[in-house]
């Protein structure tokens, strides 16, 4: 298979409101709903030559606290490890935005 830019799935808010509480009900859960990541540095991985989409690393900082790695990828299925790699988004929380939101719970 050879990835073409258009992989992944669209889902209703109600199935992703009750997979991202089944995650809070896990041992994995450690206080952290999400991380954020601005436009313009998602656009910068996605301008690089070759790349079609991001692929997305569960991981452990540090302090043993989840977190996320995005890194490019080309349509080889190969990550553009030797380009951008984005990490230290703006976790929620506290970052979290209004009340109310399903995904957070």
């Amino acid at each position: 298979m050879s990835f073409n830019g258009n992989e992944g799935q669209f889902v209703t808010l109600a199935e992703a409101s009750q997979w991202t509480a089944n995650f809070r009900e896990t041992s994995c859960f450690q206080g952290i709903h999400a991380q954020f990541y601005g436009k313009s540095k998602i656009q910068d991985i996605l301008r690089q030559p070759g790349c079609v989409g991001i692929r997305v690393y569960r991981a452990l900082d540090d302090l043993g606290v989840p977190i996320v790695v995005l890194v490019g990828t080309d349509a080889n299925e190969n990550d553009l490890y030797n380009g951008l790699i984005l990490e230290k988004g703006t976790q929620c929380p506290p970052y979290c935005g209004g009340d109310g939101n399903p995904l957070q719970g």
